[in-house]
């Protein structure tokens, strides 16, 4: 099959995946892309495609990487910054010593630094996997943080380590010191790289648009698409994390954001590509790993003979031994960083036993750990081929194969028994910034002069009409015994929810006006009476009405204790 057509079959194959995964909700999607990707090239005749590691990391994993880096919420991510580090960095050295001996006694016929290498490669959480495991599944916020800050930065150091070890097995040769001397190299000048290519996009970006405004904003959303792949390119080149510069160009890009309130167009179509490309990349990734499945399997069991079930439980064993080791490294060196964040109220879920195995659980392995374990080379210097390198691939393999069963079995069990943790404190913040944002409002409109006398009276009706719907949304802000203006603060609490649910009504009854407008637009369109140009105008202009409408009948439902409406896209 030709590169053109394998590569449209695997994104229409993750766009179908996705839309399966919406029917069946208790199956993660992961594991149906997996699975579809094994049953096509189950047979003989099935898809095959030849897996090339460099380009897969090159290709499929920056972009990843750089959306979340860029969504990632940063001041978290710098207040929990003690637990994603120890867990980055040191429960990657923790595994890749433990889980190298154990590896190397279970299996005396894999040499001490290949069983080293096996260890280094499935060292790192999946940042994509972990997400796709966990959404929807009530894990703690903050928890949650910790895991995707975690899975951003262990790839570099679980593959640093598979180079050191991998190069110790072709030469013979290792030194503790130059291996720590160039993994801070190779960190240090990832992060330094991305950190600078970003800011200099982040520049550049600021000077176009600040002259040209929003006319430029589709190129400049394709450069920021293209800039996780620069990043990586670049320290690969100069001999860096590339994956590190990934990331860092994401957390670099996301701070000059905040300083770019007024591109509204720019902002939204940033929004719409990364969804795109997230979600299309991401199938692309689980689809490839079930498309290498049979392949892999089928040359380890055949090398096992009739003992298929030996490497089974191998995999199996090394799993275990994997979240063993995980949760030792939670309790013993994470744990005290932890309570320390809580009680400085950096972290809102108390540390619990229950919390620790979830977050052992969501250990899930993923495309990294494929990739790493195929990038091993296939011979010696001296010719011979390199030791166990087929039995390498398999564990690697049966290890991210276990890891997303366990975690997509025990972490529902797990997190449905966590106490509700109460409100968290992202939904405090955001209703009063709400809160802040219309009393902003209007007070600004108070200030408006009309300019004439003609245009009194109407300035003064809509000051009237639109103070009143601020007024009204701000009454949902509050807490029921809170009033906004003084002649409401004798009224009683069903008093308070009588009027938030009439406010709930007419926001109701504008979207189904909306609705009515925009099948209106398509009827003129479908008449031709206007042309698509205008239809696409027109359209947007309600969708951005549509979402801010939705927003405010969310709070209004929840703030007249009334279940919030179900969408039909999901999430």
């Amino acid at each position: 099959m030709h590169t053109v057509e394998t590569v449209l079959l695997v994104l229409l194959l993750g766009a179908v995946t996705g839309i399966v995964a919406r029917y069946l909700r208790a199956i993660p999607l992961p594991l149906i892309q997996i699975g579809l990707g094994a049953a096509l090239s189950w047979p003989q005749q099935g898809l095959h495609i030849a897996f090339d590691p460099e380009l897969f990391l090159a290709l499929f994993i920056p972009p990843l990487l750089f959306a979340d880096g860029w969504r990632i919420p940063k001041r978290e991510f710098f207040a929990l910054y003690r637990p994603i580090l120890t867990l980055a960095f040191g429960l990657v050295l923790f595994t890749v010593i433990g889980l190298g001996y154990l590896i190397h006694w279970m299996i005396p016929s894999m040499p001490l630094m290949v069983a080293f290498a096996l260890a280094a490669v499935v060292s790192p959480t999946d940042a994509v996997a972990v997400s796709a495991i966990t959404r929807n599944l009530g894990m703690p916020a903050q928890t949650m943080h910790v895991l995707e800050g975690e899975s951003l930065l262990n790839d570099a150091s679980g593959l640093v380590a598979l180079k050191f070890a991998v190069a110790a097995t072709l030469t013979g040769v290792f030194s503790w010191t130059e291996a720590a001397n160039e993994f801070l190299w190779i960190a240090l000048g990832g992060l330094g790289c991305g950190a600078l290519l970003g800011w200099g996009f982040a520049t550049l970006r600021e000077t176009v648009t600040r002259r040209v405004g929003d006319v430029a904003a589709t190129q400049m959303v394709l450069l920021l698409v293209l800039l996780p792949f620069a990043a990586y390119l670049l320290g690969e080149h100069i001999g860096v994390s590339g994956i590190l510069a990934a990331v860092a160009a994401g957390i670099t890009t996301n701070f000059a954001d905040l300083r770019r309130g007024e591109f509204v167009a720019e902002r939204m179509q940033t929004e719409g590509t990364w969804t795109m490309v997230e979600s299309a990349f991401n199938g692309a990734i689980f689809l490839l790993l079930g498309l290498q499945l049979p392949s892999i399997v089928g040359r380890t069991l055949e090398a096992a003979g009739g003992h298929w079930w030996q490497p089974a439980l191998q995999a199996l064993g090394i799993t275990l031994a994997l979240l063993l080791l995980r949760w030792i490294w939670l309790l013993l060196g994470v744990r005290g960083a932890l309570w320390r964040a809580h009680e400085r109220g950096k972290l809102l879920e108390q540390p619990s036993p229950l919390l620790t195995l979830a977050t052992t659980l969501a250990g899930i392995r993923g495309a990294v750990t494929l990739a790493g374990a195929l990038s091993v080379p296939l011979l010696m210097p001296n010719g011979n081929a390199f030791p166990e390198r087929h039995q390498l691939v398999f564990l690697a393999t049966g290890t991210i194969l276990f890891t997303l069963i366990i975690g997509s079995i025990g972490l529902p069990l797990v997190l449905r028994r966590l106490p509700p943790a109460g409100e968290p404190d992202s939904v405090r913040e955001e209703r009063q910034a709400r809160l802040v944002a219309c009393q902003a409002a209007i007070a600004a409109i108070g200030d408006v002069s009309a300019g004439s006398s003609e245009r009194q009276a109407p300035l003064q009706e809509a000051l009237g009409r639109v103070t009143q719907d601020y007024r009204k949304r701000m009454d949902l802000l509050e807490e029921p015994h809170l009033a906004i203006t003084p002649e409401a603060q004798a009224d009683s609490p069903e008093s308070v929810r009588q009027r938030r649910l009439r406010y709930v009504v007419e926001l109701e009854l504008r979207l189904k006006a909306l609705h009515a407008e925009r099948d209106a637009l398509y009827g003129e369109r479908q008449a031709h009476r206007i042309n698509d140009a205008s239809l696409r105008a027109l359209v947007a202009e309600l969708d951005m009405n549509e979402v801010s409408l939705g927003k405010r009948l969310d709070v209004a439902r929840h703030a007249a204790g009334l279940e919030p409406v179900k969408k039909h896209q999901g999430h």
